[in-house]
């Protein structure tokens, strides 16, 4: 018996009987481990390739960078950071790489560091120094210039939050401050949409029992900024990344364990919505987006510590 085909307005009818979250979680993918098991990384894309940078590797903490061929999905050891850091941030800008501050050591020393690696040459070259030492930060990149935020700095015994809002130009190796965060806080994420930078999560004085929903954007042409809808989810050690014009949250951590969370922001409509999960819930974890598809690598599958080799890319 010759099958019909279905007709337009049936096809149509079927769609609409499709809830519309199902038409928008998107799919997960679990793609070959990383080559080392870590938590508190750095990650970018440069070149086809992704790069992983220091964090708490299975031996302690670590300065090796593991770089994906994106072209033939073989993962190599690139050349290593000129020294063991976690909890710093890493950007891309005119063809470099930039690690920004972060912590040394296990007594969680912050820094003030900003190393700038050249994959062409193969070579680190340190820059100059924040102004602010801190780690657990978050960076951005706008017109040009690197925007180093938040993070926690050692004051007497303890780890304090700083409200640091400071630029840096690769044409003349100088840094400047701007507004300080209304919300001072570590552990949070930035992306960057539309030349504006979006702070979100976070916790208060590294304790992720005093996680944070916060979301606000900094506007550099102005100088200011806002506060706007909060994020569904109080949560930290967490990664964002920008997918067809929204912000994308995955992960983090609290007392109570880890998340598989993932939230996304659209700063068109100033509105949040869940989205599909995490397929494992890690804190800790870097990101970068290649190709339509937002790669997330390694990150700690318990609140604070351990390390992992998970692989998890999503896409729409």
């Amino acid at each position: 018996m010759k099958r019909q085909p279905i007709s337009r307005s049936i096809l149509l009818f079927l769609l609409l009987l499709v809830p519309v979250s199902a038409l928008a979680e998107g799919k997960w993918e679990v793609w070959r481990p990383t080559p080392s098991a870590r938590t508190e990384v750095a990650a970018v894309t440069l070149f086809n390739r992704l790069y992983i940078f220091g964090g708490f590797g299975e031996k302690g903490l670590t300065n090796q960078v593991d770089v994906l061929d994106l072209k033939t999905g073989i993962w190599s050891v690139g050349f290593p950071m000129p020294e063991a850091l976690h909890h710093a941030a890493a950007v891309t800008l005119n063809g470099k790489i930039y690690v920004v501050g972060g912590f040394r050591s296990g007594m969680w020393t912050p820094t003030d560091t900003l190393y700038e690696f050249d994959p062409k040459a193969n070579r680190w070259t340190k820059k100059a120094s924040m102004p602010t030492e801190r780690g657990a930060l978050a960076a951005g990149v706008v017109n040009g210039r690197i925007y180093a935020m938040g993070g926690a700095q050692r004051q007497i015994f303890q780890l304090k939050n700083v409200a640091a809002n400071e630029s840096y130009d690769p044409m003349t190796d100088q840094w400047k401050e701007h507004a300080p965060m209304p919300t001072p806080r570590d552990h949070f994420t930035i992306s960057v949409v539309g030349e504006k930078l979006y702070a979100i999560g976070g916790r208060v004085d590294v304790d992720y029992k005093r996680n944070l929903d916060r979301n606000e954007v900094y506007d550099p042409i102005v100088n200011e900024w806002t506060l706007l809808a909060h994020m569904p989810t109080a949560r930290s050690g967490i990664t964002s990344q920008v997918l067809n014009g929204k912000i994308h949250v995955f992960g983090g951590e609290s007392a109570e364990g880890t998340f598989k969370e993932h939230e996304a922001y659209d700063p068109a409509s100033g509105t949040w919505e869940a989205k599909a999960p995490m397929p494992n819930a890690v804190h800790g974890l870097g990101s970068a987006v290649v190709d339509g598809r937002i790669h997330l690598l390694t990150g700690g599958p318990r609140p604070g510590g351990g390390g992992s080799q998970f692989h998890q890319v999503y896409s729409e």
